[in-house]
């Protein structure tokens, strides 16, 4: 029964991850630790195999290490970072990984571009009454968790680990 959850757990981390960012432009790490930590009795719960478990620590692993070097770079915030890799663990290291990469790719492009044209026309949308948060507005950066949470929600029917949750009884 709790193995029902387990997509709900993910998604409500990744929505409250992207609501933060959105408001504060930061995601607390609580949310990065807890997608980490719900990933190993998640794993338990609907009876992954420990090889399928060791490849999933990879992909969070390589994704983090990719994101390091961006971070590393100033390319992509810490907390962006954080939470891609945390995200990874429930793909695993498969085909369903780089549908979540690209589909987070593809809604980030999406949002920086969608924000770029608010911020050229922000003067315009507040003067008709529109109060819009700071990372809308003004900021320098992009709330890409926004992105992450698109990405994730979206691919997580070709998850491993969650499609394992909605099939366990």
């Amino acid at each position: 029964m709790i193995a029902h959850f387990l997509p709900l757990m993910f998604q409500a981390a990744l929505c409250a991850a992207a609501v933060t960012d959105l408001l504060t432009m930061k995601i607390p790490n609580w949310i990065s630790v807890l997608l980490v930590l719900l990933f190993f009795p998640a794993c338990w719960i609907v009876g992954m195999s420990l090889p399928e478990v060791g490849l999933s620590i990879l992909a969070g692993l390589a994704v983090f290490a990719l994101c390091f070097g961006l971070f590393a770079a100033n390319v992509m915030g810490g907390g962006d970072a954080k939470l891609l890799s945390a995200a990874a663990l429930w793909f695993g290291y498969n085909i369903s990984l780089i549908s979540f990469m690209v589909t987070v790719a593809f809604a980030g492009g999406i949002l920086t571009l969608a924000i770029l044209v608010l911020r050229a026309n922000a003067t315009t949308v507040m003067a008709i009454g529109l109060r819009l948060p700071h990372s809308l507005v003004s900021a320098k950066k992009i709330p890409y968790a926004i992105a992450i949470a698109a990405g994730g929600i979206l691919s997580w029917p070709q998850a491993p680990l969650l499609r394992l949750a909605s099939l366990a009884h």
